[in-house]
C-alpha cells in the first residue's frame, strides 16, 4: 500500500491514506517520489477558491522523484527513452487535446476545455495524481523531463510551480534590455520573476512584498530596490518607484501576489503606454475595482493576464536553470521540508508567510 496526504474538502484537515499500488497501462510510469512542493494554490485549494476541483484529491502539482517502473515504451520531450532510476520531473497539465479551437487556433493550450491538472483536478478516487505521495503514477501522454545529471532535484523542486509560472509571466511581459520591472509579491513566481527579469536583460527589477526571509532572498536573488509593504504603505511604495523611475514609474509591472488589490496597484506602478501582466490571480480571491480612465485608457496601458503554463515554459525553465544555478541560489528558497505527516503545517506555514518555500519530502 502507498501511503498519502489528502485533502478531503475545502477546510477540512488533512489526511493520510492509504491506496493500492497502481497497474500501469502501456506507456505510463511510476515515479517514486523525492520532492513535492506546497505552493500557494494548495492553500488557496484548502481555502475553496477555485471551482470544479474534485474533491478528496491528493495536492501536489509539481513534483520531481526517481523512475521505479516503466510499462512499455516511454520518451522524454528530447527523444531519450525513460529508465528505472532516471531523476525526472513532468508537466503537471495533462489531457489537452491539441485539436480544439483553443489549442489549434488560438495556440492556447492553458484553456483546452479537456485539460486536467496534476495535483488539481484530478481525483484521489482516481488514483495517485497528485505529488503529495510516496509515488505517483504518471498517466500515458504524461511529458516528461529528464533532469541533467548537474541539476540536482532540490534545486529544482526550489524552482518548483513559480520557475515555469514566471517564466511565463516574464515572457508574456515581453521584458527587454534596459527596462525597469517592478515585481509585486515576493513568493516563490514573484521571487522567480527577479531572476529571470535579470536574464532578460532588465537594468533595475524592484521588488515589492512582505515577510522579512522573502525579501532578504529577492535581495540576494540580485533585486535592485526592495519595498516592504509591512512597513510602507502603498502611496510610500509608489513614490519610491517614482523615485528610481525618473517620476515616469516601472516598464513593466508583474503582479505575482494573489491578492487583488494588488492588480490596480500594479497598474498604477507603472509608466504610461507601459505593460501590466497578472499572473497571481491563479484562484477566485473576490473582485476589485478600478477606475478605467485613470489607470487603464489615459494611461494607455498594456495589461495581459497569464494563466497556467505549458510544456515549453517547464522545458525551457529546466535548461536555464540547471545553466544558472551556478549564479542565482534557488536552494535558499526552501525554508522547509515536511514528511506527508506535516502536510497540514505545510499548509499553514505556506499560508501565514512563515516560510518561502514549503517541500513534501515523502
Amino acid at each position: 500500500m502507498i501511503r498519502t496526504a489528502v485533502m478531503p474538502a475545502p477546510k477540512q484537515s488533512i489526511e493520510i491514506r492509504e491506496y493500492p499500488r497502481p497497474e500501469l497501462e502501456p506507456g505510463a510510469v511510476l515515479l517514486r517520489t523525492t520532492a513535492s512542493e506546497v505552493c500557494g494554490t494548495d492553500v488557496h485549494l484548502w481555502h475553496g477558491r477555485l471551482e470544479n476541483v474534485p474533491y478528496p484529491i491528493i495536492p501536489g502539482h509539481v513534483s520531481v522523484g526517481m523512475v521505479e517502473e516503466v510499462a512499455g515504451d516511454v520518451w522524454d520531450a528530447d527523444g531519450v527513452r525513460v529508465q528505472r532510476g532516471d531523476a525526472v520531473t513532468f508537466l503537471d497539465v495533462h489531457e489537452t487535446c491539441g485539436s480544439c479551437w483553443y489549442c489549434s487556433v488560438a495556440r492556447a493550450s492553458t484553456r483546452c476545455p479537456h485539460r486536467r491538472v496534476y495535483g488539481i483536478t484530478y481525483s484521489a478516487d482516481e488514483g495517485l495524481l497528485g505529488g503529495w505521495s510516496e509515488y505517483i503514477h504518471l498517466k500515458p501522454g504524461v511529458q516528461i523531463i529528464r533532469l541533467p545529471d548537474s541539476l540536482d532535484s532540490d534545486t529544482f523542486i526550489a524552482g518548483g510551480c513559480g520557475l515555469p509560472t514566471a517564466f511565463h509571466a516574464v515572457e508574456r511581459a515581453d521584458v527587454r534590455m534596459g527596462d525597469t520591472v517592478a515585481i509585486l509579491g515576493s513568493g516563490p513566481v514573484g521571487l522567480n520573476a527577479v531572476i529571470l527579469s535579470q536574464l532578460r536583460g532588465a537594468e533595475q527589477v524592484i521588488l515589492l512584498g512582505g515577510g522579512t526571509q522573502r525579501l532578504a532572498t529577492g535581495t540576494q536573488l540580485g533585486a535592485d530596490l526592495v519595498l516592504d509593504i509591512d512597513k510602507l504603505t502603498f502611496a510610500e511604495r509608489r513614490e519610491c518607484v517614482l523615485q528610481h523611475t525618473a517620476g515616469r514609474g516601472a516598464d513593466v509591472s508583474i503582479e505575482a501576489t494573489g491578492v487583488t488589490d494588488a492588480v490596480p496597484q500594479a497598474m498604477q506602478v507603472t509608466r504610461d503606454a507601459g505593460t501590466v501582466v497578472i499572473a497571481g490571480q491563479y484562484t477566485d480571491a473576490g473582485e476589485v475595482s478600478f477606475n478605467p480612465h485613470l489607470l487603464l485608457n489615459k494611461k494607455h496601458l498594456e495589461v495581459r493576464g497569464c494563466w497556467g503554463t505549458d510544456f515549453s515554459h517547464l522545458y525551457r525553465a529546466v535548461r536555464v536553470m540547471n545553466d544558472q544555478q551556478g549564479r542565482f541560489d534557488w536552494k535558499q528558497m526552501i525554508s522547509c521540508k515536511y514528511p506527508l505527516s506535516g502536510a497540514e503545517e505545510a499548509l499553514r506555514d505556506v499560508q501565514d508567510l512563515n516560510v518561502t518555500k514549503a517541500v513534501i519530502a515523502p
